[in-house]
Parts: structure tokens; C-alpha cells; sequence
């Protein structure tokens, strides 16, 4: 027994690794990162130093806060890009306007997870069933698809080459020590080599950078006269980060629990703290906006890092969280991580991003929802259709009655409503059932099929 629990390599929120590993699994974190966190500092206009420094610091705090619970990665969140942008551009607003919209996000968001612990993780699941929460978690991964594709476009050898060896990686290489933990930093090093060999990096960023430059932090203008509609343009949009940060926390804590079982220790179940991990959200969120920076959320790609290399520790994510921050302040290191070609990151986001979605199956799975019951098939195919193909629209916003309402928000919102809809008409034939009227047959569980 004690030979077969030394076979198995993971590690879980509480463990710590050694100090090589630490460092090299967290840089892995922030290059998983990096990319996206980068790109949302670029296109809202924030500083790319703070959000990377907000980023790193954000994670620790969120870490800290749930007693090194909850491994999560908190970076720049591409659902508010397009009301940051609009706020940060109106005759009324500016970027530092927008960071009031962010802080009051961060609020809503603690607000949401304070009431959650107060109503319970079993009335949430009756708003939030698995049904949603894994058809979002598809829909997010999924609708990232095109994304990744277009980075891979720009040189589709090198690109399928470093996907390739990271899924080799990845599979041939678990449970094979700290190498076996180092597929994406190893395939995205083997694609980097190769994009040098045949002179598709350029180095000037990096001779060109400062070695040391301080990150452009501002505060929040949270008195100017545009500040209560930054407030009504951007806090809504936690309405499309709630349920994703609820199917990332049950996604990962389904992956730790399994890994729990067969290290022959105690499922840790972190999904109960789902009210927690919102507040905590808020707080990443609060950090952001605090010192320039555009609202956060925890990635799913970390969570499909983790997953692959089976490392949920929470202090290599404190780790990764330095790092960022550290990247924040040198400018070279940050130039460095920058002149990664397009297509090697491509390459590593097809096999990230669909992860994502099969978390979402599995999570699915894992909780039994039943797909032949008529309503959780309803609720899973209206969000699949409206985040999907919602995403398909310009910006990924669809047009409808003079809006332009962003996909995957609106195809949670959609599931949400419709699984609302179910519980009440169910709750009337449970009362008809009652007093003698007949109904028809008792329905199936909303959840899950028990």
C-alpha cells in the first residue's frame, strides 16, 4: 500500500514542493498566464506592469485569504474589455474612472459571496445546478476556441509542433517526477527554441527595455463626475464571472478530490466554499482596481494546468503570484516572457482551452446530471447555443433590441432563468400533488440525478 501511494505524483493545496519546484512550477503558472493577462492591460489601455503586479499580488491575497484552500490564478478577465474600454473612452470617464467601475465589481462580487455563506452552498446549487455551472464552463472554453486557432494561424508548423510535444509531454511524462509537472513549460520552451532557430523571435524588446522600471500605479478617481456610471457600465458584468468562478471551483475541487482519493487522503471538498471564494474574487478584484488595473478573474488555463500536471499547491501559486509581481518591475524578464511568438502560445491554448471544456463534461459527469431528463437537457443545449454561437457576433456580443449584450454572460443569465423556470413550475405540481390534483409525473432532480 505505502509503494503504491509513493507511485503517485501530485500535490494538493496544503502540500508544499521544494524550492526548485516551487519556482519552476510557479513560473509555469505565470506563463500560462501571461499571454492573456498581457493582452486585456494592452487593449483596456492599463499599464502592462501594474496588471501584472495586480495580478501576482491579487493571487496571494486570494490564497492567504482562504487559508491556502483554494488554488487559483487571478488575471486580467477579457468579459469586461469592451465597458472598461467604453468608460475609459467617453468625454466623462477616463481610465481612472474606470477602476471605480472595477473596485464596485469587486464589491458586488464580495456582497454575492457574503449572502451565499449566509443562504448555504444547497440553495446556490438550486439557482447554480451542475447543469449550468458545467455548460458554462464548456461554453467558456469552447468559445476561446477561435482564439487560440488564430494564434496558431500565424505559423501552423511550429504551432502543431508545440502542441504536440506538449500533449506528449503531458501524457508520457506524468508521474515521472517534477519533469512530469512541466508539460506546458516544457512545450512551450521546445516551440520557443525552434521559433529562435528559424528567426521568428525578436530580441530588440528586450535590449531595448530598462532593467528596472516602476509599474504606473494611479487610484481610482472615485469622485469624479463619471464615477456612478463607470459604476452601472462595469459592475454588471460579474453576472457572467459568478458562474464561471463557481464551475472553476467545482471543476477544480472535482480533480483535487480524485486526486485526494488516490493519495489515500481526506477528500478536502472546496467546493462547499464557494461563498468564501467569491469574496475572495471581489477582493482580486478590489486589488485590480486599486492600483490600475482592469477587473480580474481566476483562469481557467491554470485550472487546466493543474489538471494536467496534477499540482494543486497552493504555495506554488503564492510562487507564481511573486513572479508576477517580480515581472512587474523588471522590465527585461517581462520583455523576455513577451517575445514569446504568437503561435507558440497558440499552439499551448488549444490544448488549454479545450481542457476548459472537458472539465466541464467531466464535471457534468462527476455530479451524474441526467441528460436524458428533459429540462437539464434544455438548460445545457440554451446555454451551449447562445454562449457559442452569441460569441460568433463582433466582440462577442450579441445584437438584439438595440443591445449588445456579451454571449457567455447572457447564455448564464439564460440557463440561470431557465432552470428558475423549472423550479417554479415544479414547485406549483408538487402543491397540485398535494392537494389531490393531478400533475403528470413527479419530475427529475434539477441538479443532478441522484
Amino acid at each position: 500500500m505505502a509503494a503504491e501511494r509513493d507511485r503517485i505524483i501530485g500535490y494538493l493545496p496544503q502540500d508544499r514542493p521544494p524550492f526548485g519546484a516551487l519556482v519552476s512550477l510557479g513560473f509555469q503558472h505565470v506563463l500560462t498566464m501571461f499571454p492573456a493577462t498581457v493582452l486585456v492591460a494592452i487593449l483596456t489601455g492599463f499599464d502592462v506592469g501594474v496588471t501584472l503586479f495586480a495580478s501576482g499580488l491579487a493571487t496571494i491575497v486570494a490564497v492567504l485569504g482562504s487559508g491556502g484552500r483554494i488554488p487559483l490564478y487571478y488575471g486580467g478577465s477579457f468579459a469586461y474589455i469592451a465597458p472598461v474600454k467604453a468608460v475609459a473612452s467617453a468625454s466623462w470617464g477616463g481610465l481612472q474612472v474606470a477602476q471605480v467601475g472595477v473596485v464596485a465589481t469587486g464589491v458586488l462580487n464580495a456582497i454575492c459571496g457574503w449572502l451565499i455563506q449566509r443562504a448555504g452552498k444547497a440553495r446556490l446549487d438550486r439557482v447554480l445546478p451542475p447543469a449550468v455551472t458545467g455548460s458554462v464552463a464548456i461554453v467558456i472554453g469552447i468559445a476561446l476556441a477561435k482564439a487560440a486557432m488564430d494564434m496558431a494561424a500565424k505559423n501552423w508548423s511550429i504551432a502543431l509542433i508545440t502542441l504536440l510535444l506538449t500533449i506528449l509531454f503531458s501524457v508520457y511524462l506524468q508521474g515521472r517526477g517534477l519533469l512530469g509537472m512541466l508539460p506546458v513549460l516544457l512545450g512551450a520552451t521546445c516551440g520557443y527554441l525552434i521559433a529562435a532557430a528559424t528567426g521568428h523571435v525578436n530580441f530588440a524588446p528586450v535590449r531595448e527595455a530598462p532593467w528596472f522600471a516602476i509599474p504606473k500605479f494611479q487610484l481610482p478617481a472615485f469622485t469624479a463626475p463619471g464615477a456612478w456610471q463607470a459604476v452601472l457600465a462595469i459592475a454588471p458584468i460579474a453576472i457572467a464571472t459568478i458562474p464561471e468562478s463557481t464551475a472553476h471551483l467545482y471543476q477544480i475541487s472535482l480533480y483535487i478530490d480524485r486526486l485526494a482519493e488516490e493519495m489515500k487522503r481526506p477528500p478536502l471538498r472546496i467546493k462547499e466554499l464557494i461563498g468564501l471564494n467569491l469574496i475572495l474574487d471581489g477582493l482580486a478584484d478590489m486589488v485590480h482596481g486599486l492600483l490600475g488595473a482592469s477587473s480580474g478573474t481566476n483562469y481557467g488555463e491554470n485550472n487546466s494546468l493543474m489538471a494536467i500536471t496534477r499540482n494543486y499547491s497552493t504555495a506554488v501559486l503564492v510562487a507564481a503570484g511573486v513572479i508576477a509581481m517580480i515581472l512587474g518591475f523588471f522590465s527585461k524578464l517581462s520583455a523576455l516572457v513577451g517575445t514569446i511568438p504568437e503561435f507558440v502560445t497558440g499552439g499551448l491554448a488549444i490544448y488549454l482551452f479545450g481542457v476548459i471544456g472537458m472539465q466541464g463534461i467531466a464535471l457534468m459527469m462527476s455530479e451524474r446530471v441526467n441528460l436524458f431528463d428533459p429540462r437539464q437537457l434544455a438548460i445545457g443545449a440554451v446555454i451551449l447555443v447562445i454562449g457559442l454561437g452569441g460569441n460568433a457576433f463582433e466582440g462577442g456580443n450579441i445584437p438584439i433590441w438595440g443591445l449588445h449584450l456579451p454571449a457567455i454572460a447572457t447564455a448564464a443569465v439564460a440557463g440561470i432563468l431557465l432552470n428558475l423556470v423549472f423550479l417554479a413550475f415544479d414547485r406549483n405540481r408538487a402543491a397540485d400533488r398535494e392537494q389531490g390534483v393531478p400533475s403528470g409525473p413527479a419530475p427529475a432532480p434539477a441538479g443532478g440525478d441522484d
